[in-house]
C-alpha cells in the first residue's frame, strides 16, 4: 500500500476473468475498460449508449486486435433495464471477478429517473445499488471478486435528507444532490463492505475518486469545465484510483483509493481518507433500507 507511483503497470495478467464497467462509452469507464483488455480480461461495456459502446469496442480493438470485449445496454436511471441486463449476465456467464460502478450523471437539471427517483442519487446511487444487488451471487461464488464504487470529492458537501431524497419538497441544489450522490456511494461501499465480513469478504469492496480529471461528466458544469484548463488532469491518471481499488492485493475491503497530490486532486493514486461524516454507520444504515425499498432488490 505504500508504492508512491502505482501505474496500470502493477494489475497482473488477467487473462480468464470478467470485468463489468458501467457508463464505459466515455471518460473513466472507457479507459478503464481499454486498460482491462490490454490486461486480457473479457470485459463487458455496461452503456446507455449501445452505439457510443460498439465505437469504443473498434478504437480498442485498434489497440489491442486481440481484445475481448463487449456492449450490453444498461440504462442505470430505469430498474427495469438494470434488471434485464442483471439476468442475461447470470444466464451468461459463470464467474464475475471485478465490477466497477463507474457511471454517473453531475450537476445536471433537475429531472427524474423513470421510477421517480432524483436523476442523481437515482443512478449515481440507487441504480448501482440494484445493479450490484442483482450480480452479488455471481460474485460471491467468484474467488477473490471485487466490486468498486466510484465516489468524489464531492462526497464532503454530501448531507443526505432521508426526508425528502427525490427533492420533493426543496428547493433543488444540483451540487448538492451531487454530493448527496456520491457520500451515498461511500455509505453503500462501507456498509456493504461490514456486511460481507461474515462471508469472509468476498467479493471485496473498495471505492475510488479521480481527483480532479477532465470528463464529459462535467458537461452540465460550465464553471469546472473552464477550470479543466489550469487543474485538471488527464483521463489516464484518473483512472487510476478506480485500477488500483480493482486491483491491488493489498488492498482491504472499505479501503478508499484518490490521487496523492494537494487536496487530493491530482497525482498518482494512494489510500485516501474519507469525511467523517461518510463512516456515519446509522446513516449507512438508513440509506441502505430505504435503498431496499426503494429499489425492490434485498440483498
Amino acid at each position: 500500500m505504500s508504492k508512491e507511483r502505482w501505474t496500470s503497470e502493477e494489475i497482473p495478467d488477467q487473462k480468464g476473468r470478467l470485468v463489468i464497467v458501467t457508463g464505459s462509452t466515455s471518460g473513466l469507464g472507457k479507459e478503464a475498460a481499454r486498460v482491462f483488455c490490454g490486461k486480457r480480461a473479457l470485459v463487458i461495456l455496461a452503456v446507455r449508449n449501445v452505439k457510443k459502446g460498439e465505437a469504443v469496442v473498434s478504437e480498442i480493438k485498434k489497440e489491442y486486435p486481440d481484445a475481448e470485449l463487449m456492449v450490453r445496454m444498461l440504462d442505470l436511471s430505469s430498474l427495469t433495464s438494470i434488471k434485464d441486463f442483471s439476468e442475461k449476465v447470470l444466464k451468461d456467464f459463470d464467474r464475475l471477478d471485478i465490477l466497477i460502478n463507474n457511471a454517473g450523471v453531475m450537476m445536471c437539471p433537475f429531472s427524474k429517473t423513470e421510477d421517480g427517483f432524483e436523476i442523481q442519487m437515482g443512478t449515481n446511487h440507487l441504480g448501482h445499488f440494484a445493479l450490484t444487488g442483482y450480480l452479488l451471487p455471481l460474485l460471491k461464488k467468484t474467488e477473490n471478486s471485487c466490486i468498486v464504487a466510484t465516489s468524489s470529492m464531492a462526497h464532503k458537501a454530501g448531507n443526505i435528507d432521508f426526508t425528502d431524497l427525490n427533492w420533493e419538497k426543496r428547493a433543488y441544489k444540483t451540487m448538492q444532490a451531487y454530493g448527496d450522490s456520491k457520500i451515498a456511494n461511500l455509505y453503500f461501499a462501507f456498509e456493504l463492505a461490514k456486511k460481507l465480513e461474515t462471508t469472509g469478504n468476498n467479493p471485496k469492496v473498495t471505492a475510488a475518486h479521480p481527483g480532479w480529471t477532465a470528463t464529459e461528466l462535467q458537461r452540465h458544469a460550465g464553471l469546472f469545465s473552464f477550470l479543466n484548463n489550469f487543474f485538471a488532469q488527464d483521463v489516464a491518471m484518473g483512472t487510476l484510483p478506480t485500477l488500483r481499488a480493482a486491483t491491488d492485493p493489498n488492498a482491504q475491503p472499505g479501503d478508499y483509493f484518490g490521487p496523492a497530490g494537494l487536496f487530493e486532486m491530482r497525482g498518482y493514486p494512494i489510500k485516501v481518507p474519507s469525511n467523517k461524516r461518510s463512516h456515519d454507520k446509522a446513516a449507512a444504515q438508513k440509506l441502505w433500507e430505504l435503498s431496499q425499498e426503494l429499489t425492490g432488490v434485498v440483498y
